[in-house]
């Protein structure tokens, strides 16, 4: 079309121009105008924006109006919507007849369309580099080159996203597959998990692992253990991680993961001495203050050189907000690899700035909303900690359930899996009454039957059973384990 490659003639002396195919646009116009089902096949990814002729944006957008209101679009239907004239002495009726007249056929749509948009990508990118180094220069005071770099992270992955050609519709074939590939790896590790295993095997049981794409809710009162049991679960994970190739010569975890761990109410040499205590078996309390001897600082030291290498990143960033963890979240899928995400917990993140302006209920609904967006984009799981409100105090069965979170946004419906924690052990030692008394005995009775146990409460579980699960808790070395058979009582499954 010797009348648009007129238009940039001139263009192309002087300077560089942007990435772009006009006779490719030209094609899949064509293509459309011929057979109105070549729209359809790129419908789904292609928009008019995408197009970098502007004459071609306007004949995209106008054909799509017509054929998406049902009625057919070609040289006669759309060219009086648009102008009359394309340069001196060419008129729309004649360019639009001649891209009718060259088109291919409609089996290269797709591939026409694909091409198009790849371009658009790469001008697009070139537009972010290029507004990267003009903020650099010129940035205002209160611009950080942190903020910086997490806007223009936040703009890469948007680029990434939108529009993406590989989305939309699967077959049932082809998601029948993913549900074999899933059985697959559940039958590979001796037919007990589909998931990620939390190292909690009557947890794991009842649970199938750690689901891809899930968001976990693991809410409980404070001193329940919410830190420890996450803690646990996140060194577990790491220490058994192991990859292998696959046939195309890309690494896949076969066992375990890589972990990503969002502490934003310890820090991360608090978050490492707990994990040192419960290694080394040695009270977290006696490593604080230094009260230990030379055998236990010989075995810190020998634990710290073995779970040094553990692929277990921190974040301790206290006050992040959810646009920032999601970026930092996408930023360590890119460079290390991740199968795990922790967040230490879920009412320390803040939303955007207009809905903190609403209120709080709205805010927290905007986080958990994009915590389950934020799993199913990374295809992994991800452990968000809440803690839970007063009002369980206030009954006098305190075990939590789901009605507890209905205070807390969108917790209980964005949820995957709603996990609750209660210790019988912590309020009853509350209670002792006075030593001597016949009430103090029965009390030491009580007391024998709970010390060191923890109830599990799997209060939601999409794709399971509800129930209960034991696990024995050390609180010297604020360590979750599983219960010695003997000493299990069997789980209560609804």
């Amino acid at each position: 079309m010797a009348e648009v490659r007129r238009l940039h003639a001139d263009d192309e002396r002087g300077y560089r121009q942007a990435p772009h195919n006009i006779e490719a646009e030209q094609a899949l116009l064509g293509a459309i105008l011929v057979n109105n089902e070549a729209f359809y096949r790129v419908s789904d990814f292609l928009e008019p924006v995408h197009f970098y002729e502007g004459i071609h944006r306007q004949i995209f957008e106008v054909a799509a109006k017509i054929i998406r209101s049902g009625k057919k679009a070609d040289p006669i239907t759309i060219k009086t919507h648009l102008p009359t004239e394309l340069i001196e002495g060419v008129s729309m009726q004649q360019y639009l007849a001649r891209l009718a007249a060259e088109a291919t056929t409609v089996i290269n749509a797709y591939d026409f369309g694909s091409a198009v948009y790849d371009l658009a990508i790469r001008r697009n990118l070139i537009l972010i580099g290029e507004e990267m180094t003009e903020t650099a220069y010129v940035a205002d005071v209160d611009q950080t080159p942190e903020r910086q770099i997490e806007d223009a992270e936040k703009r890469l992955f948007e680029l990434a996203e939108r529009g993406r050609y590989d989305g939309g519709f699967q077959t049932f074939t082809t998601a029948l597959a993913a549900s074999i590939d899933m059985a697959s790896e559940a039958y590979k590790r001796d037919g007990s998990l589909s998931g990620i295993a939390t190292g909690l095997s009557d947890l794991d049981r009842l649970m199938g692992g750690l689901q891809r794409s899930d968001l976990i809710i693991l809410a409980a009162r404070p001193a329940m253990g919410k830190s420890s049991l996450a803690t646990n679960i996140a060194v577990n994970v790491a220490k058994t991680f192991r990859e292998e190739p696959t046939p195309e010569g890309n690494m896949k975890t076969v066992n375990g993961g890589r972990v990503g761990f969002f502490s934003l109410e310890m820090s991360a040499e608090q978050l490492a001495t707990r994990i040192l205590s419960d290694e080394a078996r040695i009270s977290s309390s006696d490593i604080r203050r230094g009260n230990i001897h030379d055998s236990q600082y010989a075995a810190l030291v020998e634990t710290s050189q073995l779970i040094g290498t553990l692929p277990l990143f921190i974040d301790d960033t206290g006050g992040l907000s959810i646009a920032q963890l999601m970026a930092r979240a996408r930023r360590l899928k890119r460079q290390k690899g991740l199968d795990l995400i922790i967040i230490d917990y879920v009412q320390l993140l803040t939303g955007s700035s207009r809905r903190a302006n609403e209120n709080r209920v709205q805010e927290l609904t905007e986080i958990t909303t994009s915590l389950k967006a934020l799993a199913k984009e990374l295809e992994v799981p991800i452990i968000a900690l809440a803690q839970l409100s007063r009002q369980v105090e206030n009954r006098d069965d305190k075990r939590p359930q789901l009605a507890d979170l209905r205070e807390s946004g969108s917790l209980e419906q964005d949820a995957d899996v709603v996990l609750f924690i209660y210790r019988d052990e912590y309020y009853l030692k509350n209670k002792e009454p006075r030593e001597g008394t016949p009430d103090h005995l029965a009390w030491q009775g009580e007391m024998e039957k709970v010390y060191g146990l923890a109830d599990i409460i799997i209060g939601k579980q999409r794709h399971g059973p509800t129930g209960t699960v034991q696990l024995s808790f050390e609180a010297n070395f604020t360590r979750f384990s599983n219960l010695a058979r003997n000493a299990y009582v069997q789980d209560r499954i609804d």
